[in-house]
Parts: structure tokens; C-alpha cells; sequence
């Protein structure tokens, strides 16, 4: 493939943009079924899908910033927050509940990191924005 080239990954991959929310919202009633704490299981999931909802309005919110040093700036902040959100969860969890609490919230974390990250590896370099000069 040529470096100007389109990828034919592009198409495909964006109807999987959110597997990692789905895989959270399915695998919750066999993980249950098997055995994983509730309260875990609904702080770890409840900290993902607000995270992917603040990222998702992150990019809607930093396009009004004139400067791109402020965009960058606000994403950044953005960015470390939810890592502050999902390792709080984590530690929530394993206070408000046990250790399996925690335990079982921090997997749900990791799988959804884990598919999100596969996915934004496989999609490739970014699409150029249509306002970029």
C-alpha cells in the first residue's frame, strides 16, 4: 500500500469503534451468571462508559478553542482525567466493597482498554480534518 494511499481498514473499523463499550455491556450478564461482584463489576463498568462518554464530547468541546496550543492543552487535561476517573473507580471499588470488588473492577477496565486500544492501533493514522490548512 502506497503512504497516499486510502485504507480499506477504515470503513470496516469504524462500525467497531465502540466494541469496547458493547463488550462491556454484554459480558455483564455472563460474568454475573459466573460469579463476579456485582458492585465491581458495576463501578468498572459504569467508569468505562463514562470515560468513552467524555472522550467522545472531548473532541466536540476542544474544537471551539481558537488556538491549537489550547486544544492540545484541554486535551491533555482531558486525557489524564480519565485516567484519574478509571483508577478511582478502581480504588472505590475495592474500598466500598472487598478486594474482589476491586479486583473485578480493574478487569473490566483492562478488557475495554485492551479491545479500544487494539482497535485504535488497527485503525491506523488519523484521517486529516477537513478545516486542517
Amino acid at each position: 500500500m502506497s503512504v497516499g494511499a486510502p485504507s480499506t481498514l477504515q470503513p470496516r473499523l469504524a462500525s467497531v469503534r465502540y466494541l469496547d463499550v458493547a463488550a462491556v455491556l454484554v459480558a455483564t450478564v455472563p460474568a454475573l451468571a459466573l460469579g463476579a461482584p456485582v458492585l465491581g463489576y458495576a463501578i468498572g463498568g459504569g467508569a468505562w462508559l463514562l470515560q468513552r462518554l467524555i472522550q467522545a464530547t472531548d473532541h466536540v468541546w476542544t474544537r471551539r478553542f481558537a488556538e491549537p496550543r489550547a486544544q492540545v492543552g484541554a486535551r491533555l487535561f482531558e486525557a489524564f482525567g480519565r485516567i484519574w476517573l478509571l483508577a478511582g473507580a478502581i480504588v472505590v471499588a475495592g474500598v466500598a466493597g472487598s478486594r474482589a470488588d476491586g479486583l473485578t473492577a480493574a478487569l473490566v477496565i483492562f478488557c475495554a482498554y485492551t479491545i479500544a486500544f487494539a482497535i485504535r492501533l488497527a485503525s491506523g493514522k488519523p484521517a486529516p480534518r477537513a478545516d486542517a490548512r
